[in-house]
């Protein structure tokens, strides 16, 4: 979240230079690209599109509220998924506190993924990517302790560039492995609002790693670890997921998963999915175990998604791209 919305739900007395922090959602690969770019397009079908919701300390003051939806799409595909271009959009809004601070956003994405050797159980994919958004407040209700403050706009536009890459591996059906990098807001692009403000988004960086293992026939194990660098704010989150296989058959796909997840210092996060066919349904509720825990009686946030894949018209052959739908 913005670390402006924070100091905009108390009076204002004095504005130094501050540094803003992107949006923020706990799912972390229930929607991959809203994580890393790179992911856009890397899985196996024509299509997927996807809305989460998250609403964030509703228990101690006007709440955090993010929503965002996505859409990819191939471009191209050639025969046996050597490789392939893929096209990613994502458009978001995230507001808070008293005077409605936040930002909007899309996000255009434009991914290219390779097979590492000729098994196609090896990928590689990279990601460019272009946001362009709009940070502002409302000033109703505004108190200024110095009434010679004042703003030269109440919005700023601004453009932000990104990049990502991504590593998947295959050996069998019953494992995989995946990870990934990505760096956002590479221009640091200005957000400022005072004449004498230096207010910008900070660079954010992100490292991603998740695995499945079926070591229980139908029933897989899924760890995972990410971590998140932002101007001085830091994240780590560590966990596992245990998922059931009800059906995989090329015409019907059920499943069910649920996992705890714990972020460093700040959060105990349980998260469940089902899948069923082309659609997968996430919830995760975020237990707040940090300093605010007081005032928040530990109530975090909840984050509710719903993603549809656009499944390939024929059935694809093992030696096609494998990646799963999450």
């Amino acid at each position: 979240m913005l670390c402006f919305g924070c100091v905009l739900n108390f009076p204002l007395a004095f504005f130094n230079p501050l540094k803003a922090q992107d949006i923020h959602f706990s799912q972390i690969d229930i929607n991959p690209i809203l994580f890393n770019p790179a992911y856009s397009g890397f899985f196996d079908g024509n299509g997927r599109f996807g809305v989460v919701y998250r609403n964030q300390w509703a228990s101690v003051s006007k709440a955090f509220q993010t929503i965002a939806a996505t859409a990819e799409c191939s471009l191209l595909r050639r025969r046996y998924y050597s490789d392939g271009l893929s096209l990613g959009a994502i458009l978001y809004s995230d507001r808070a506190g008293t005077l409605h601070y936040g930002t909007t956003a899309g996000n255009l994405i434009l991914s290219y993924f390779k097979a590492m050797g000729k098994n196609n159980d090896n990928f590689i994919s990279l990601a460019a990517e272009v946001s362009f958004g709009q940070a502002g407040f409302s000033t109703d209700g505004m108190l200024l302790e110095d009434p010679t403050d004042d703003f030269k706009q109440y919005s700023a536009s601004f453009v932000s560039f990104g990049a990502g890459a991504a590593w998947f591996y295959q050996p069998t059906d019953d494992f995989y492995l995946k990870f990934g990098l990505a760096a956002r807001n590479i221009n640091k692009p200005d957000i400022s609002y005072l004449e004498y403000d230096s207010t910008f988004i900070e660079r954010k960086f992100s490292a991603y790693s998740r695995a499945e293992y079926r070591a229980w026939g139908d029933i897989s194990i899924l760890p995972i670890a990410a971590a998140m660098v932002q101007n001085n704010y830091t994240e780590v989150l560590f966990g596992a997921d245990f998922k059931w296989y009800l059906s995989e058959s090329s015409d019907r796909r059920i499943s069910f998963s649920w996992g705890v997840h714990y972020r460093w210092r700040d959060a105990a996060l349980v998260e469940m999915t089902a899948e069923y066919n082309a659609f997968l349904f996430a919830l995760t509720y975020d237990a707040n175990l940090s300093k605010l825990t007081p005032a928040s009686h530990s109530f975090g946030a909840f984050e509710i998604s719903i993603l549809y894949r656009l499944a390939n018209s024929k059935r694809v052959r093992r030696a096609a791209m494998p990646c799963p739908i999450i």
